[in-house]
């Protein structure tokens, strides 16, 4: 036998030897990463998205610095599921967390009962927290949890330190002492000097993390409970705004708040560039839903989302298009811009892959691919047809036991392209802002959303149309029926859990004094344009440019007799002349619409007399007689109200 001579021997132990060393050194630049969440954060809020009232020079600079998303959407319009789809990398159906923690109870006012949906995020799921530190990371959350309490916590989903999580979605006030809306102290956060900001606070806390953590690859989740209800600004940045006009952004307490948010985010940035970090640190911001555009608690409204429409707890683009934007020095082209549409469900597979982490989890699953270049073909995000099927991650693909639905962004991030099939969203819930259950699918350029209660679909481009102000669903049916095909396959992939009807539904009940007030917002729409506006400058059925649409009412009946029907409606000067009926258990009774000078400038005019005379539900119809002018009116509400005597 030949002898191996002694001097390749050792060069072969020397060799070996440096591998430890390669090692660590491919692990010391592995990225760090944080991830800055805000909380009903909308859309347009900041300057890099066109915002002129709101200050936002630090997440402008960001923005400056790394890539800024124009088509980014949140899993969900409510907070809960986004944040699950984030620590998960899949959509919210598929996790059976569909609202936020623990969700709006069923009420007799709702044609259909929510699914039972999980409270917390299910121990059998694996977060990107966990998969990071498996891999060597040191892990820390900040701020909002909200998906789950004891046992389910982000110490008990990966995180080596949890400052400020619980199961609560908001803070009683953002001035300490710190508790939340249960009156229980917010943990780690109990010693805290009374007037003390939450956002500042969380902020603080966040960068002694990062200067603890500095000599080793951390993740940072940073998840801030503003700008969430209860608005509380710092007086001193309240009194720098004036308070804006209605229709348009102008809130000096949500303004101040976002000051202080966009101060947190220049703090961390100084920190990291003091030690010496910037250059190897991903930065993500983002938020959870769109901006709270609706009357809900004090100082409320919060925002507007225009240009696009609605805002949280609805499925239109203001409910879940969301700011994104991205920071990874040396990877990223600084001033980018991305059109293609991606999704908080992508955060996951994407910071996996920046960080070399194959994903081997603690609960059995297998590591988790991610699609890249050469997994996906490529899409500009713009085409609207011909995109192939993404590649859904399931245990045929390399052994999977588990699925991740988002698509590493990677590629993207560098300059690529990207494939996406399509993006859903599944909402089988009421929101407290007035959103319907009902169920959206984004395909190339075109949007198709459908509600529950009836099974109205509506159709948008919002590549040209982002307002979703042309219902395209008489134009494109075959568009339309073919993403009602994918939406349907979806929800049966995932295992989407659906609505039942309530047999306990009692619609617009009749009041003790006999009247019955049918508001716009209970209305069922029939047709193509006409819609509800929530936004509280207007409350109104609008758009009704089309003859054709109307409006019907159901309404719960006690006390029988004679009524006196009136309408609050509205119309812009030069358009009225429009001949309307309301029609109710036979009776018709005709108006002729009034110019008031505006359409949001409502009239109280009573147009007859009705006889019912059975108690039980009714229904009440208004529809065109004839369209005058461009539109037909505006309707805020019709009033049965009793004639005295005859009831």
């Amino acid at each position: 036998m030949q002898k191996v001579p002694l001097t390749i021997s050792v060069a072969t132990v020397s060799i070996l030897s440096l591998f430890p060393t390669i090692a660590q050194a491919e692990a010391s630049v592995r990225p760090n990463v944080i991830i800055i969440l805000a909380d009903d954060l909308g859309w347009a809020d900041l300057g890099c998205y066109g915002s002129k009232y709101h200050k936002t020079p630090n997440l402008d600079r960001l923005a400056a610095q790394g890539m800024r998303f124009t088509d980014a959407y949140a899993a969900c319009p409510v907070c809960s599921p986004t944040r699950a789809s984030i620590m998960t990398g899949k959509y919210p159906a598929r996790l059976n967390l569909t609202d936020w923690l623990p969700g709006r109870p069923d009420r007799p006012d709702q044609k259909l009962l929510r699914p039972i949906i999980n409270q917390q995020l299910p121990a059998s799921e694996t977060t990107i927290a966990a998969e990071l530190r498996k891999a060597g990371y040191a892990t820390g959350h900040v701020g909002k949890w909200h998906l789950g309490g004891k046992g389910s916590l982000p110490q008990d989903r990966g995180f080596d330190v949890n400052i400020g999580g619980d199961a609560a979605g908001s803070p009683r006030s953002y001035f300490a002492p710190y508790k939340n809306k249960q009156g229980v102290f917010i943990p780690k956060l109990e010693n805290a000097p009374d007037g003390e900001y939450l956002t500042d606070r969380l902020t603080t806390e966040s960068i002694q993390l990062i200067e603890s953590k500095r000599d080793k690859p951390f993740f940072l989740y940073l998840a801030h409970y503003t700008v969430h209800i209860p608005l509380k600004a710092k007086a001193e940045l309240v009194k720098k705004y004036k308070r804006g006009r209605p229709g348009e952004q102008g809130n000096p307490i949500y303004a101040a708040m976002i000051e202080s948010l966009d101060e947190g985010v220049g703090r961390i940035l100084k920190k990291l560039d003091e030690l010496k970090l910037t250059e190897r640190t991903l930065i993500v911001f983002t938020s959870d839903n769109g901006g709270l555009c609706v009357t809900e608690g004090p100082n409320t409204p919060a925002t507007i989302n225009a240009p696009l429409r609605e805002g949280k707890g609805y499925l239109y683009e203001g409910g879940i298009r969301e700011p994104l934007i991205v920071k990874w020095p040396n990877v990223i082209r600084p001033g980018s811009t991305s059109d293609v549409p991606v999704c908080s469900i992508d955060l996951f597979p994407t910071i996996l892959d920046a960080c070399g982490v194959k994903g081997a989890s603690g609960t059995g699953e297998t590591p988790v691919k991610t699609l890249d270049r050469r997994d996906a073909g490529p899409t500009k995000g713009a085409s609207g047809t011909g995109e192939t099927p993404v590649k859904t991650l399931d245990r045929r693909d390399a052994g999977l036991t588990s699925v991740v639905d988002g698509v590493s962004l990677v590629p993207l991030l560098k300059g690529g392209e990207l494939k996406r099939d399509a993006l859903y969203w599944h909402y089988p819930h009421y929101s407290n802002q007035g959103g319907k259950p009902g169920a959206a699918v984004r395909a190339g350029d075109y949007k198709l959303i459908e509600f529950y209660e009836n099974g109205r679909q509506e159709l948008y481009d919002v590549r040209k149309d982002r307002g979703e102000l042309r219902n395209l669903i008489a134009d494109k049916p075959m568009t339309a029926k073919k993403l009602s095909a994918k939406l349907t396959a979806w929800r049966k992939e995932v295992g989407a859990k659906m609505m039942k009807p309530n047999p306990d539904f009692v619609p617009n009940p009749q009041k003790k004094d006999g009247t019955v007030t049918l508001p716009a917002r209970t209305a069922e729409v029939h047709g193509i344009q006409l819609r509800y506006e929530p936004l509280p400058h207007k409350n109104t059925l609008g758009f009704w440019t089309r003859a054709d649409d109307w409006v019907s009412w159901n309404f719960t009946l006690t006390k029988p007799g004679l009524f006196d029907v009136s309408v609050l409606q509205g119309c812009g000067k030069g358009q009225g002349g429009s001949e309307v009926a309301v029609s109710l258990d036979g009776h018709e009774l005709t108006f002729t619409v009034e110019d008031t000078g505006h359409f949001q400038n409502f009239k109280a005019r009573t147009i007859g007399r009705i006889e019912l005379s059975k108690p039980g539900r009714h229904a009440l119809t208004v529809k065109a007689k004839k369209k005058a002018a461009g539109a037909v009116m505006d309707l805020r509400t019709v009033t049965l109200k009793p004639v005295n005597g005859r009831n």
